[in-house]
C-alpha cells in the first residue's frame, strides 16, 4: 500500500527560549476550560463537561451554519484554538448560510441534538452559548454577527453588553 510522502522538518537558527509548543497549547486548553466553566455555570451543568462541550459545539454550528462564510471565518478568529477547532469540524460551504427566519426553527437544531435528553432546554442552552460568546469576543464582531442574523434569532442574544456599556459611560 502506498502511502503519502514523508517530511522531515529541521529547525534553522538558535533554539527559541520563547514560549513553546506546549506553552501554546496550554493556554488554548486553559482559555477552552473558562469558557466551558463558564457554560457550565451557566446552565447549571456542574459536573457534566462532555454535555456542556456539546452544547457549546452544537450552538457554535448552528450559528456558524447561518451567517455569511465571511462573517462565520471572521468569528471562528476570535475563538480559542481549541473552540477554534471543533467549531470548523464538518463545515461546509455548500447551502451556506441555512435562511431560516424563525426562532423555533434555530432552536429545534439544538433539540434534535440532545433529543435523547428531555432536561435540555434549547433556549436556555443558546443563550448561554451566546452569553459566552458576547464576555469573550470583541463588541465589533458580535454586533457583526447580530447584524447578519434574522430578527427573531436576535432576542436569543443578551442585552448585557449594551447595559455594561452604558454603566461605564
Amino acid at each position: 500500500m502506498k502511502s503519502g510522502p514523508n517530511y522531515r522538518y529541521k529547525l534553522v537558527g538558535k533554539e527559541s527560549h520563547g514560549k513553546t509548543s506546549r506553552d501554546i497549547f496550554d493556554g488554548t486548553l486553559q482559555k477552552t476550560q473558562i469558557w466551558l466553566n463558564e457554560l457550565m455555570s451557566e446552565l447549571n451543568w456542574q459536573g457534566k463537561p462532555e454535555k456542556t462541550y456539546f452544547a457549546l459545539r452544537t450552538v457554535l454550528h448552528a450559528l456558524r451554519d447561518r451567517l455569511t462564510v465571511e462573517e462565520a471565518v471572521q468569528l471562528g478568529a476570535q475563538l480559542p484554538m481549541l473552540v477554534r477547532g471543533f467549531y470548523y469540524e464538518g463545515w461546509t460551504l455548500k447551502g451556506k448560510p441555512h435562511k431560516e427566519r424563525h426562532k423555533e426553527d434555530f432552536l429545534a437544531h439544538i433539540k434534535d441534538a440532545f433529543k435523547d435528553d428531555v432536561t435540555v432546554r434549547p433556549e436556555s442552552v443558546v443563550r448561554g452559548v451566546f452569553r459566552i460568546l458576547e464576555r469573550h469576543t470583541s463588541d465589533g464582531e458580535i454586533e457583526d454577527v447580530k447584524n447578519s442574523m434574522p430578527k427573531p434569532l436576535l432576542e436569543l442574544w443578551p442585552a448585557r453588553r449594551k447595559i455594561a456599556s452604558a454603566q461605564s459611560t
